[in-house]
């Protein structure tokens, strides 16, 4: 071979090298990077055109793909939809929940599998999608749900329940719900009326369904919003009069009204007698298992003073959205930062004072967890097509806001809550009673918030639920039925 032909020959070699190792950066390491580009039309014509992976609890299959007869399409089928959808979520070409945590995952396009099977993208196989499996407890989720939809079916409620040494959550049920199957993508344009009428959106007609925009089915009750905690939030302001040198049986201001401070407006106790106003005085530990206003407005505004509450509010993780997934991280809580009326108000869980019902859980979680708070998680393990592991959950300590100490007093407290308290009777579970007045409506915000067993913790709860009467009547027997389907595991 000549010199010239040698030379042509030899850089026709380069460039065929050269773009063959375009082609595979291309189809390897910058594929996902492509297909997800904002610019790139072609992943909202073939996001139905391919199965996703399933979303599994405790074995079962919550959510699932299949090939539709009629269609190149897949369609995607929700178990019990209503009760599993503040997990799961949706899909639609848009999702919500772990469909939308995990959405590359499921549809077979993150490049932890993409990298594995880059042939079968070259070769224009369609991507597997992986499976996630979460963390929840199909009975206990269900249990949860029925006890909400009868709470109130006119009103809001949630219940979590998580594990107090790893995080993980194991029930998180919302009411009231919907069911993902009817915005499925198999429903097209039906299925987008339904998600604006679920929102609470005019429909075609300009018409607006006034349940779902004042009952907010879409919004997952448990960590998208907020509501006043009541004296459920007594919880935080005992822990810290404990961190500042009192001990459960420290004797404590107990009147019997209290003036808030800067005005003339006197906060009552919700019964008189007992530690509530009898001689003024009484145990720490008995007026929390009573649930004493004036106590902890007092030890919120003269102890821990406004800068303090905040402080360690924040120590809790208020004023923080909190992590759970990715991409899914609760909605704020929030203390007021404000004259100290209002410390005395939000020391007792009124006022401005607002958390989710997740929020509160955790708060629970750190008396039965010798001061710890573990990271909220809902997904255990996701796994690819050939059931290799992906991506398994590590425990982690989401903050530290007591001591141990601490912590095991405020436990002994929330166990004499059950014992003698506004729970008395509930069973072998402990906590603290909440039940907050919401301005300009008749009902009350009931909350129960606590762990079980009451000697030897493993899960911390809070239940919510709207509707007349306390939160020891109503949110309490909840708990105790919730609580008793986890522990059969």
């Amino acid at each position: 071979m000549d010199k010239p032909l040698r030379q042509v020959t030899v850089f026709a070699l380069l460039l065929i090298g050269a773009l063959m190792v375009q082609v595979n950066y291309i189809q390897g390491s910058q594929a996902e990077k492509l297909q997800t580009h904002p610019l790139n039309n072609r992943q909202y014509l073939d996001v139905f055109k391919r199965p996703r992976g399933k979303i599994l609890a405790g074995g079962e299959v919550l959510v699932s793909s299949s090939k539709r007869e009629d269609s190149e399409n897949y369609a995607r089928t929700y178990k019990d939809g209503e009760v599993f959808a503040p997990i799961t979520g949706y899909f639609n070409g848009g999702a919500k929940g772990i469909e939308r945590a995990y959405h590359s995952l499921l549809d077979g396009r993150d490049k932890r599998i993409t990298n594995q099977r880059w042939f079968d993208q070259f070769i224009g196989r369609p991507a597997i999608g992986a499976d996630v499996e979460t963390t929840i407890i199909p009975d206990a989720q269900r249990e949860a749900y029925r006890q909400l939809s009868r709470a109130n079916p006119n009103l809001r409620g949630a219940i979590v329940v998580m594990d107090v040494k790893t995080g993980a959550i194991v029930v998180m049920a919302s009411y009231p719900s919907y069911d993902p199957n009817e915005v499925a993508p198999q429903t097209g344009l039906k299925g987008a009326e339904r998600l604006n009428e679920l929102d609470g959106k005019p429909n075609k007609d300009g018409q607006v369904n006034e349940r779902n925009r004042r009952l907010k089915p879409l919004i997952n009750n448990a960590m998208e919003d907020t509501f006043s905690p009541g004296s459920s939030f007594k919880t935080l302001i005992a822990a810290g009069a404990l961190e500042q040198g009192l001990n459960k049986s420290s004797t404590v201001p107990a009147p019997s009204t209290y003036t808030l401070p800067g005005t003339r407006t006197q906060m009552p106790n919700s019964h008189e007698g007992g530690a509530c106003g009898g001689s003024g005085q009484a145990p720490l530990i008995l007026t929390f298992a009573e649930s004493c206003n004036t106590t902890y407005a007092i030890l919120g505004v003269e102890r821990l003073r406004t800068e303090g509450v905040l402080k360690l509010a924040e120590e809790f993780g208020f004023s923080k959205k909190i992590p759970v997934e990715p991409d899914m991280p609760t909605v704020e809580s929030s203390f007021p930062d404000a004259g100290d009326d209002k410390t005395a108000l939000a020391s007792i869980g009124q006022g401005d004072n607002r958390a989710t019902p997740l929020h509160m859980a955790m708060i629970a979680a750190a008396a039965a967890n010798g001061g710890k708070i573990m990271k909220p998680y809902l997904v255990q393990r996701v796994r690819a097509a050939d059931q290799s592991v992906i991506e398994e959950a590590e425990p982690e300590v989401y903050a530290r806001p007591i001591s141990k100490d601490t912590a095991d007093q405020l436990a002994d407290m929330m166990r004499e809550v059950t014992r003698t308290g506004t729970a008395q009777g509930l069973g072998d579970v402990a906590g603290k009673t909440g039940t907050a007045d919401i301005d300009g409506v008749e009902y009350n915000n009931r909350w129960f918030v606590g762990f079980a067993p009451a000697q030897e913790p493993r899960y911390a709860f809070a239940v919510f639920t709207q509707g007349l009467g306390s939160g020891g009547q109503a949110a309490g027997p909840i708990a105790v039925s919730v609580m008793r389907e986890v522990l059969r595991k």
